[in-house]
């Protein structure tokens, strides 16, 4: 979809790209994907791939040495950015953007994901747990709970997400109980709230979203309930 709507395929940059997984797939469309993370202990679970190359980009790194590492002005088809942009000092970042992107032709694209849709009785059962973690979300956060509506955003559209209106998108998987339980736990909340004292996923918790997802070797299809933000610099 993003790279029908760039005019050349030959870099990409995923911008905290944590192990690699938005980066193997935009590898698919381009001919070099340059993966960054500010994270080094991410980096060491990135996903190898023959057209990615993962960098590690401390926060202390210059604008300048940024911009030569992963091509220079005016060199970037698609930049990228998945479920961490909310994380970023954003006029840093959109500066950087603006002058990494070729011009015509450059697209960056953001997106994320704010809460999975499994099954009528699964769901609300996900959002009572949700709930509990509204005290312990970072005010970073507060961009995902509004799904990017509020995010700053100063590109042209190019007809997938403006800022403040959002693309929405369902995003299929397949996923188990134990798979949902390692992906709440990763959850910056729950982490958060784990660090004061405080479980989240108690076991009562767990046997309660056990209970509503059926079988603990059942596989569902779910999705999860995305949003994307895309644009070119304004010329």
């Amino acid at each position: 979809m993003l790279a029908a709507r760039t005019l050349h395929r030959s870099l990409a940059w995923d911008v905290g790209t944590g192990n690699g997984q938005a980066a193997i797939g935009v590898a698919e469309h381009y001919e070099q994907v340059i993966g960054t993370d500010v994270s080094e202990a991410q980096l060491q679970h990135a996903i190898p791939h023959p057209k990615v190359k993962y960098l590690y980009t401390p926060l202390s790194i210059s604008d300048e040495e940024l911009l030569s590492s992963i091509g220079g002005e005016n060199s970037v088809d698609l930049i990228t950015v998945a479920q961490a942009v909310h994380w970023f000092d954003l006029p840093k970042f959109y500066s950087l953007v603006t002058r990494l992107l070729r011009k015509p032709g450059g697209i960056v694209a953001i997106w994320c994901y704010n809460d999975i849709a499994v099954s009528s009785t699964f769901d609300p059962v996900m959002k009572r747990f949700h709930d509990t973690r509204l005290p312990y979300w970072n005010p970073n956060i507060q961009y995902v709970f509004y799904g990017y509506k509020t995010l700053p955003f100063p590109f042209e559209s190019v007809g997938l997400g403006s800022e403040g209106q959002p693309l929405a998108l369902d995003i299929p998987k397949k996923l188990s109980f134990e798979g949902l339980l390692r992906m709440l736990r990763s959850w910056s909340a729950v982490v958060t709230a784990k660090n004061q004292g405080v479980d989240l996923l108690s076991e009562n918790v767990v046997k309660e979203l056990k209970s509503a997802w059926g079988r603990s070797n059942l596989v569902r299809s779910i999705a999860y309930k995305a949003f994307m933000l895309a644009g070119k610099v304004k010329l």
